[in-house]
């Protein structure tokens, strides 16, 4: 490179060279209300899930509350059956089939999930519709929060942030009811007696959804949540999305709706920009698939009703595929869905035998470390343990402990235990056996408690019985 040349480029390289602002300032979205087959369907979906949310801590069920996570307790009550931390594995198992199925959901339509039936979705619906019944529709919100304070403005705002706080308040409460008897935290909120954390946690839920579905909004789905940012990777050109078809579309603009668009030579989207004032994440689905797009269909729904009145066929902008959009057709049975419901209806199928074959008791044994055998005047062997006896079941059980593996080996102490429903009790006991039935220094000792009311009810732990070398 000549010398010149490094000249020309010192010359040109600070013009070239601008400012990136890595960090975008929030521009408020303003959405407008609309209505449609789609947010039909909304209703039926998110309402029964904030339903449900807020309804199963106050249900009653064999005389407790329904739902109920017992942390100090180290139990859980889910709709009659009791499950403690032993049975976290079964937890995990269910959370990795629920993603399974959140995968399976998303290769087949799209990001669908967010749209419907996504807490943050619902919770955000439920506080723009405050907003606009107490503020006004999409314009008078421009022009409020353009206009001087006023006692109107102030009254208006004080309204909505009021709402909003109502409904964080529930949420909080109806949330931490889940962890905390929800008839007794009521109670000892309302006559100041809640504990620390009880009140702590009330508030701390109550602000999070203020400021979650109040003031951040679209910014949860685009920044903060992860599905945003790998869902494309279980697209495919089959998948149902939110398309718009520039086909049919381009090139927009506007016209009379008596105007013929050959002769003006323009496509059905008339350029109403009302698919970008009903997006809750303020995209143009008309510059294709965007990782803010949740799928919700209101672009859908504000399109048909243009089309409507415009007297144009529906479906501009609708659920599609990439192989539908270029004049194909969409493949709904392929590989990847089949290889998705084989492998739920065996993770589903594992699960729920294991759920129904799942026996309520645990026993633990732990040999005595200070000695490993007693040699008894007669010249017996004894061993030391303590058994951890767990009944998991709601009922009281009487249990009796007996043990297997060694010929003519007996228990020294009381065989027989009365537990009371989720009681769990440390058991000291002494197994005795003679030299003559122990050929090696160590032998397989298996310990077995079985309820005498309910033989199914049984659990078998293997331990060791040492001898003398």
């Amino acid at each position: 490179m000549s010398d010149q040349d490094l000249i020309d480029l010192q010359e040109v390289a600070p013009a070239e060279v601008g400012e990136i602002d890595l960090y975008q300032r929030r521009e408020k979205i303003y959405t407008r209300k609309i209505e449609g087959f789609f947010q039909r369907i909304r209703l039926f979906t998110g309402w029964p899930l904030l339903l449900g949310y807020l309804f199963l801590p106050w249900l009653s069920w064999d005389g407790r509350q329904s739902v109920l996570f017992d942390l100090p307790a180290r139990k859980f009550h889910i709709l009659g059956l009791t499950f403690w931390p032993q049975d976290f594995p079964m937890l995990a198992f269910l959370l990795i089939i629920a993603a399974y199925s959140l995968f399976a959901v998303t290769t087949f339509a799209g990001r669908i999930w967010c749209g419907y039936t996504c807490p943050q979705t619902v919770w955000t619906s439920i506080f723009m519709w405050l907003e606009q019944n107490t503020e006004g529709s999409r314009n008078q919100r421009m022009r409020l929060d353009k206009a001087p304070w006023s006692a109107e403005k102030l009254m208006k705002k004080s309204a909505k942030h009021i709402s909003w706080l109502f409904v964080g308040f529930i949420t909080g409460l109806t949330f931490v009811g889940y962890f905390y008897p929800i008839k007794d935290l009521v109670y000892d909120l309302a006559t100041f007696n809640a504990n620390g954390w009880g009140v702590f946690w009330t508030f701390f839920f109550t602000f999070a959804t203020y400021i979650n579905a109040g003031w951040m909004r679209e910014q949860v789905c685009i920044y903060m949540c992860p599905y945003a940012r790998f869902q494309a990777v279980m697209f495919d050109q089959d998948t149902l999305i939110v398309s718009y078809d520039p086909g049919r579309g381009e090139p927009r603009g506007s016209r009379k709706r008596t105007a013929d668009i050959k002769e003006l030579d323009l496509g059905e989207c008339i350029d109403c920009e009302l698919c970008i004032q009903v997006c809750p994440t303020g995209i143009d689905i008309r510059n294709g698939l965007q990782y803010e797009c949740i799928g919700c269909a209101l672009c859908i729904d504000a399109c048909d009703s243009v089309m409507d009145k415009m007297q144009y066929p529906r479906g501009l902008i609708r659920y599609t595929s990439e192989h539908q959009l270029q004049g194909g057709t969409t493949h709904w049975l392929r590989p990847r869905i089949i290889g998705y419901a084989v492998v739920l209806c065996l993770m589903v199928g594992v699960f729920w035998y294991n759920m129904l074959s799942r026996i309520p008791l645990e026993l633990t044994i732990i040999r005595d470390r200070n000695q490993l055998y007693v040699t008894t005047d007669s010249g017996a062997i004894d061993n030391i343990y303590t058994l951890q006896l767990v009944n998991m079941d709601d009922n009281m059980h009487e249990f009796e402990i007996s043990i297997a593996g060694i010929e003519g080996a007996q228990l020294i102490g009381d065989s027989l235990h009365t537990l009371n429903g989720g009681e769990v009790r440390s058991i000291s006991i002494r197994v005795r056996a003679e030299p003559g039935s122990l050929d090696k220094p160590s032998t397989k000792l298996d310990f077995r408690a079985e309820a005498t009311d309910m033989p199914s009810l049984q659990a078998v732990h293997e331990s060791r019985f040492m001898k003398p070398l």
